[in-house]
């Protein structure tokens, strides 16, 4: 990794790698990356097409770890703790750092079973009334509450694209999670559905440490305080979000953000 990145975006981040690499079988798709999250800022990592950008999100909360092939080698940390430890608790792990995907996939199941389902199998609730709370605030954090309020038994599939996904990222939100990882989470919407997940992200700033994987640099340039910019499984450059976008330091980055290629 370049001497110029300084991978410590933070004085006090939420979570941090180091010299994190990682394989599938032979082929190795991250090169030594070392990075900070910061627990009150959104993280947007950009990058062409194939750069792994999507592969290192998901080393963050080790759903590498369903692939057979896959390999992490390097060092990740969870408020000090290491998430690759024998110790680690996955499940524990999933719901402290939560994901949302780029496609909306909500379970075949009610609206409300869909919020209910993480507090349930974490045992959060004690009963009905404090299900019925965290489902309400869950609802209203993703902004789906008003949508929905009267239709809670209904199919959580029978939403739209952008409500799916809002119910998804409600989803996350019900277990109270500390991080939440959003895999271009706006991709398959429409530009309205788009900048109601991008108001949504400003809001739930600060309450949760949120990384967004995109392909569009504006949508990074709106949602994000700290951008780092992969290409061909390194990091290029990570630092404030208006300096990568109005004062790149590395020569690749430039070439990026003006659409020299990518």
């Amino acid at each position: 990794m370049p001497d110029s990145i300084s991978p410590t975006g933070t004085p006090n981040p939420k979570m941090t790698a180091r010299n994190v690499s990682v394989y599938y079988g032979d082929k190795k798709a991250i090169d030594n990356v070392s990075i900070d999250v910061d627990r009150d800022n959104v993280t947007a990592f950009i990058g062409p097409s194939g750069c792994g950008k999507s592969t290192f999100l998901r080393t963050l909360n080790r759903m590498n770890d369903t692939i057979p092939s896959a390999r992490v080698e390097g060092d990740i940390k969870l408020d000090g703790e290491d998430i690759y430890s024998s110790a680690m608790d996955v499940v524990q792990l999933r719901a402290r750092v939560g994901m949302v995907f780029q496609k909306p996939n909500p379970f075949p199941k009610s609206i409300y079973d869909n919020v209910a389902y993480g507090p349930k199998i974490h045992g959060l609730a004690e009963g009905k009334v404090e299900l019925d709370t965290i489902v309400e605030r869950s609802l209203k954090r993703a902004g789906l509450w008003e949508e929905v309020k009267d239709r809670l038994t209904d199919s959580g599939t029978a939403l739209s694209g952008g409500q799916q996904q809002r119910l998804c990222i409600a989803r996350a939100i019900a277990v109270d999670p500390e991080v939440i990882l959003m895999d271009e989470p706006c991709s398959a919407l429409d530009p309205i559905a788009t900048a109601k997940i991008e108001e949504l992200i400003h809001e739930l700033r600060g309450r949760y440490a949120i990384v967004i994987v995109t392909h569009n640099m504006q949508q990074a340039a709106r949602v994000s305080q700290r951008t780092a910019f992969f290409h061909l499984g390194n990091l290029v450059e990570y630092g404030q979000t208006t300096d990568i976008f109005t004062n790149p330091r590395e020569t690749r980055t430039k070439d990026y953000i003006t659409g020299r290629y990518g």
